[in-house]
């Protein structure tokens, strides 16, 4: 951003820094996924063992903890908060922003850059994902460091700093594997090989410097493998086997979803930049051809975005997170096809994303129609001024934008944008609070607080309520419920309980006890003749005690 003088451009990284992380507090912790990555850290702390991640003190093999051992450290550190729970997300998020303009101004100059850093904290989809407490985020950034890595190593000709980025590639990589798993370097590695492939050029497996790069990889990932294989032989056959093939081929998660399901997540996901978009991914496609480049930056982002796309729609495992990876380099692209082009041509593919608020609008006067319980048609409809505000903050940021585009002054025009498509997925985001409660049980907590102590043990019957455990800092002897703790309950069946008839049993033997339940289960409890008293009940779930 050539005519933006060096504190302007610091007080725009201030104020995207602000918006992007003055709601990390404000919003509840909502199920399943806040509640379960809050929860394992915690359980860290609780018990000391930062090696065998556990979701209810069960074992728990689904990912690797390196966000785990973030956020246990946060807590360790802060606290244990709502904020503290997503810092992890909302700093590799932020990260992610400054990495791409980083990368940016070495591959394609300082005003693309700016661009690209600008459109990518802007994304809507990125925007979201950078403040829900989910591992997407965070494996996104590292993979991410990972390619930058290898577009600036291979870049250059010096041997000594090639070496240097691709080190840094390689460490990214393993990053990317200790955050989510074996993804972290065979997407990259397949993305690669089809570059190969494209260009004819395998050229560039020669600069991939193996073995210092192996040495790297594995001195970040093999410690922790080692480890948790040493304290749980079963780990292999889980992790390996059922999380990174059976999970990709089969349908066994329920997240099955047709092959056109990402269509409509990137076209919504990219906004208000989604013309562009594919604009920058077609120039991209008939104008990336330089045979006198060493590496082929361009063409390789290219291959990255089409090769996450299409490989996660034959997935078996389909959720709208898994296209996060595709939205940094997108940016990049982007941000290039920005820098070379005149403002009419930008007013007209920014100019459709003015039906965003209009939906909007409409959205918040019908939200109460889509209530389909009671619960929701009490709460939807507290959610409408959110969106209307939402609605008018991205309007009038379109508006201004259209205005100073037409006008010639781009270098404006693109901020303005930004931060009001930013502030906009910031208040839609936040007023989700109206409706939380919802999916979330911290109103349960807040309400039985006082009955829950260390030593009163607590059944949770035919149900698991992933964000109740963070909040009364208190886990559950699963009654008749196995879902995702299956595999934890075979390998350490003595802390579960399989029948009502038996949690009848254990009931009676204790002197003191706490229970939840759904709202529709009580009555089959109250015919075994169970001694209760309700101390929460709602139209979801009902909380006794031992009386």
């Amino acid at each position: 951003m050539d005519r933006i003088s060096s504190k302007q451009v610091w007080w725009l990284v201030i104020a995207i820094a602000v918006i992007w992380f003055a709601n990390l507090e404000y919003r509840t912790l909502i199920k399943p996924d806040e509640g379960r990555y809050a929860e394992i850290p915690r359980e860290m702390v609780v018990s000391g063992d930062w090696v065998t991640p556990r979701l209810n003190e069960l074992k728990y093999f689904e990912k690797p903890p390196l966000q785990y051992w973030a956020t246990a450290s946060a807590y360790t550190l802060f606290g244990e908060h709502q904020w503290t729970t997503r810092l992890w997300t909302g700093l590799t998020g932020f990260a992610g922003i400054l990495l791409v303009w980083f990368a940016g101004l070495r591959l394609f100059g300082r005003e693309a850059a700016g661009y690209a850093a600008l459109l990518l904290s802007s994304s809507l989809l990125y925007v979201l994902m950078g403040h829900i407490n989910t591992l997407d985020m965070g494996v996104t950034f590292f993979i991410t460091l990972g390619i930058a890595g290898l577009l600036l190593g291979q870049a250059q000709a010096d041997v000594r700093k090639q070496r240097n980025w691709m080190m840094l590639a390689w460490a990214g990589m393993a990053l990317a594997v200790l955050s989510k798993g074996l993804m972290g370097i065979i997407l990259p590695g397949t993305a690669l090989f089809i570059y190969c492939l494209v260009q004819r050029d395998f050229g560039v497996l020669k600069r991939m410097h193996w073995l210092p790069g192996l040495a790297v990889f594995a001195v970040i990932t093999v410690p922790w493998f080692v480890l948790v294989m040493k304290a749980n032989p079963e780990f292999f056959e889980r992790f390996f086997i059922y999380e990174h093939y059976t999970r990709f081929t089969t349908k066994d998660l329920g997240r099955y979803q047709p092959w056109y399901f990402f269509i409509p997540i990137l076209l919504a996901g990219a906004l208000p930049w989604t013309v562009l978009m594919f604009d920058s991914v077609w120039r991209t496609v008939r104008n990336s051809k330089l045979p006198e480049q060493m590496f082929n930056s361009q063409r390789f982002l290219l291959v990255w975005a089409v090769f996450v796309y299409v490989f996660f729609s034959i997935s078996g495992s389909k959720l709208p997170s898994y296209l996060l990876p595709m939205f940094p380099v997108l940016a990049l692209l982007m941000g290039k096809r920005i820098a070379e082009m005149r403002e009419r041509v930008l007013f007209w593919q920014v100019m459709p994303a003015l039906l965003v608020p209009l939906a909007l609008l409409a959205l918040a006067l019908n939200v109460g129609k889509l209530a389909d319980t009671p619960n929701q048609a009490e709460l939807y409809p507290h959610y409408a001024p959110w969106l209307v505000t939402a609605a008018m903050v991205s309007l009038a940021g379109l508006v201004g934008g259209l205005l100073l585009l037409w006008r010639g002054k781009k270098v404006i025009a693109v901020p303005v944008l930004a931060l009001s498509a930013l502030v906009a997925a910031q208040i839609a985001l936040s007023g989700y609070e109206t409706v939380a409660r919802e999916r979330s049980a911290k109103h349960i907590a807040e309400a039985i607080r006082a009955e829950v102590k260390p030593d009163v043990p607590f059944y949770s019957v035919l149900t698991y309520e992933q964000t109740l455990p963070f909040y009364i800092k208190h886990t559950f002897t699963l009654v008749q419920y196995q879902d995702e703790m299956a595999y934890g309950i075979k390998q350490e069946p003595q802390r579960y309980i399989p029948t009502l008839e038996e949690f009848a049993k254990a009931w009676a033997a204790q002197p003191a006890a706490l229970a939840i339940m759904p709202a529709y289960v009580y009555p089959q409890i109250q015919q075994l003749g169970i001694p209760m008293q309700i101390i929460f009940e709602d139209t979801q779930h009902i909380v006794v005690k031992k009386p």
